[in-house]
Order: structure tokens, then sequence, then C-alpha cells
């Protein structure tokens, strides 16, 4: 199996449902903007940084980087038949909520290790803001466990795609913008994985000040 990309059954996949569903929805429906998809190593393990305030997050992600992306999923989804398999060929990784951080990197390591690109959440949660003020040092860790790059992704605008009380997404503006790739952290040493996470962060919260 070449290492530096995704399975090609996942690949295919990938450009199904991005190309039929996802595309365009983002560029119809949510009149979407992406800025610097120029700056996605297209092969080789990759850790995308983001921002987070929608469940719409990932599909978004994954369509602007223009590769798959392995995002964590809780495990109860993995449960049910045939859903199970289409989400693991998507990239998806079962995430047990008692365990989630050791649970997560585990499987992110594994993911980067079969040529995908992992999506971390920077916040590790959604943000009603979508800025990022607390930023946790998963994708740091992950990053420097793997030697892969982390790619700095902003998205403005996701947080306003549901509001309270309602399951219909609104047709608001999205923006995407994507960085340049940043080197990992040399070691796991914690000074050097806040270093890199908090530029990180700051590189992400610029982008999204930009607006639309």
């Amino acid at each position: 199996m070449d290492k530096t990309r995704e399975p090609r059954v996942s690949l295919g996949l990938y450009h199904l449902f991005k190309w039929s569903v996802v595309s365009p929805m983002l560029h119809t429906y949510f009149r979407g903007r992406i800025y610097g998809a120029q700056n996605v190593p297209q092969e080789g393990a990759l850790v995308v940084a983001i921002n987070h305030a929608s469940y719409f997050d990932p599909p978004i992600v994954s369509n602007c980087v223009g590769r798959p992306v392995a995002f964590m999923a809780k495990e109860e989804l993995f449960e049910i038949p045939l859903f199970n398999q289409g989400i693991r060929l998507y990239g998806a990784y079962p995430v047990k909520r008692s365990a989630a951080d050791r649970s997560a990197i585990r499987s992110a390591i594994a993911a980067l290790q079969e040529g995908w690109a992992a999506g971390i959440f920077l916040t590790g949660t959604r943000s009603p803001d979508a800025k990022i003020t607390d930023p946790k040092l998963g994708a740091a860790m992950i990053a420097a466990k793997t030697q892969s790059p982390l790619l700095p992704v902003s998205l403005w605008g996701t947080e306003e795609i549901l509001v309270k009380g309602s399951s219909i997404p609104r047709p608001v503006p999205i923006t995407v913008r994507i960085g340049e790739p940043i080197a990992p952290p040399h070691s796991t040493k914690r000074e050097e994985l806040e270093a890199v996470t908090q530029n990180c962060a700051a590189i992400i919260n610029q982008m999204h000040d930009l607006g639309r």
C-alpha cells in the first residue's frame, strides 16, 4: 500500500461525496469562498488544525483542502451496520467518550501512518463564536509523534448554519482560509508543544478576523 496517500477506495468515495453533495452545497447554498487551497500538500501525512463551531465543519474542511481528512467520531456511530463501514472508508475513527484524549491520539496517529490527513479541532469542542481562546495540545502532540506538518485552517460563518431549536441549515455565507504548513515540534516536550499550538491558534484567529 502507498503510505503517501489514502486507500484508493476512500479516495474514490471522497471525490464522489465531494462533487455530488458537499461542493455544490458549499458553493451555491452557502456561497462559499476558499482562500489558500494552493497551500495544501496533496500527499503524505498532514495534521489539519481547525477552529470549530458547527457539525458541518468536517465535510467543509475535507472539501476545501482537496483531499480526505480523517476525523474522530463517537463510538456509538460505529455500531450501526453498513454505516459503520461507510464512515470508516471515509476516514472516520471511533473515540470513546470516557477516554477521548488517549484513543483519539492513537487513532489519529494510525490514520497518519496510512497516509491520511487527520483533522484536529484546536479547541476540542465547538466554540460559539468560532474563535480559539484555549487551544489544546493534541494537534501539536500528534504532529510531534509522527513528524507531520500542521496545516492551519480557519472556518468563518459556520457558527450561523444552525440555530437552536432548528435542524434546517441556514443559507449563510461561509469563508474558508487555509494557511501555510507549519513545521511540527521537534519533540513532545510541553514547552515546544505549547509554542507550536499558540502559533497555530494565532494564525487561525488572524485568518478568521479577516472575515468574509
